[in-house]
C-alpha cells in the first residue's frame, strides 16, 4: 500500500475563496463543489501533467467540432450523453413525488440534439411520414391523463420526431429526407386522445468519430442507440414530458449508450388487426400500416414536482 501524500490541506478551499461578493450563491454552491471533487479526484488517482494534457486535449477537440461543424453537431452534448449525465440531469429535473406509488407520471428521458421547433402542426390521423423509405409504417395512438385524477387531458401539444429507417434524422440526411420528415405536433382532442402515422423505428449508431467514439473505444463500449420515438408532451397546466420509447424486442436496451431506458418507456408494437380498413390508411408515402402502437402518457399537474433548481 502507497504511503498517504499530504498534499496542502488548504488549497483548495483557497481556491473557492476566491469567489467576489458579487458571486451569487448558487454559482458558488456549484463551483465549490465541482472544485472539491475535480481537485479530489485528481489527488486520488496522482494525475499526472502528460494525463491532465491529454484531458486538455480532448476538450480543445471537442470544441472544435462545434465550430467547425457552425453549431450543427454538438460534440460536448453527446459527450454528456454516454456519460450518462444528461440523463441524471433529467432524472433530477423532472422527479414528482406521487400520492399513489402504482400509479405516477410518465419517465422523462433526454431530450437529445436532434429536437426542432419547427416541427409543423398536423392533424389528429395524419401522418409525419414525407418520404419514401423502407421502413414499416405504424399507427400510433392514446391517451393523455392527469397524474392526479387520472382524467383525460383535452388541448395537449404531443410532438414527436424520429429517425429514418437509415438511422438519420432529417437534417442530418439532406439528400434523402424533406425537412420536417418524419416530425410533427398534434393536439388532442376534447376526450385527450391524439392518433397519427409513424414508422416502427429504427436502432443506430452514433457518430464514429470524434471524442465522443474516441472515448467510447477506450472504454470498450458500442455507440449504439436503441430504436426509440421521442416525444415532448406539453399542457401549461402540467409539468412536460421529454421522453423516448423504444420497441420491447431491441438488442440495445439494457446497453443503450447514453443511459436512457427506462422501464415504462419500454412499449410493444403490434400487427395491427381489428381495425376498420379506412384506419391503415394513412397521408405519407409508403403504403399501408401494418404496425399499431397503443401508447397512453400521464402527466403531473403543475406545483407537484419536489425538485425546483434555483437560478444561477
Amino acid at each position: 500500500m502507497s504511503a498517504q501524500k499530504n498534499y496542502d490541506p488548504n488549497f483548495t478551499q483557497h481556491v473557492i475563496d476566491t469567489c467576489g461578493p458579487k458571486t451569487s450563491p448558487r454559482m458558488k454552491t456549484i463551483f465549490a463543489a465541482a472544485m472539491k471533487h475535480l481537485h479530489n479526484f485528481a489527488r486520488e488517482i496522482d494525475l499526472s501533467p502528460e494525463e491532465w494534457q491529454t484531458g486538455v486535449r480532448f476538450f480543445n477537440e471537442t470544441g472544435k467540432i462545434w465550430a467547425e461543424s457552425d453549431g450543427k453537431r454538438n460534440e460536448m452534448h453527446r459527450l454528456s450523453d454516454i456519460l450518462g449525465l444528461e440523463s441524471l440531469v433529467t432524472e433530477i429535473a423532472n422527479y414528482v413525488q406521487s400520492d399513489d406509488p402504482n400509479y405516477s407520471p410518465t419517465s422523462a428521458a433526454i431530450l437529445g440534439p436532434f429536437w426542432s421547433p419547427n416541427a409543423p402542426w398536423r392533424q389528429l390521423g395524419d401522418s409525419i411520414i414525407q418520404d419514401p423509405h423502407s421502413g414499416t409504417v405504424t399507427y400510433m395512438h392514446g391517451t393523455v391523463r392527469d397524474l392526479k385524477t387520472q382524467k383525460p387531458i383535452p388541448n395537449v401539444t404531443f410532438d414527436m420526431w424520429q429517425a429514418s429507417s437509415n438511422g438519420k434524422y432529417d437534417f442530418q440526411d439532406p439528400d434523402n429526407q424533406s425537412d420536417n420528415n418524419l416530425r410533427g405536433k398534434f393536439k388532442t382532442d376534447a376526450n385527450g386522445e391524439y392518433r397519427c402515422y409513424c414508422l416502427r423505428p429504427t436502432a443506430y449508431s452514433l457518430p464514429q468519430d470524434g471524442p465522443s467514439w474516441q472515448l467510447l473505444q477506450a472504454l470498450d463500449r458500442h455507440p449504439m442507440r436503441p430504436a426509440h420515438i421521442h416525444l415532448m408532451v406539453t399542457h401549461e397546466a402540467y409539468k412536460p414530458v421529454v421522453t423516448q420509447i423504444y420497441p420491447k424486442d431491441d438488442p440495445w436496451l439494457s446497453t443503450d449508450t447514453v443511459f436512457a431506458v427506462k422501464d415504462d418507456l419500454v412499449v410493444d408494437f403490434v400487427d395491427l388487426e381489428g381495425v376498420p380498413a379506412k384506419m391503415k390508411e394513412h397521408t405519407g408515402p409508403g403504403g399501408r400500416a401494418t404496425k399499431e402502437l397503443h401508447l397512453d402518457v400521464t402527466l403531473a399537474p403543475k406545483g407537484m414536482s419536489a425538485h425546483s433548481g434555483p437560478k444561477l
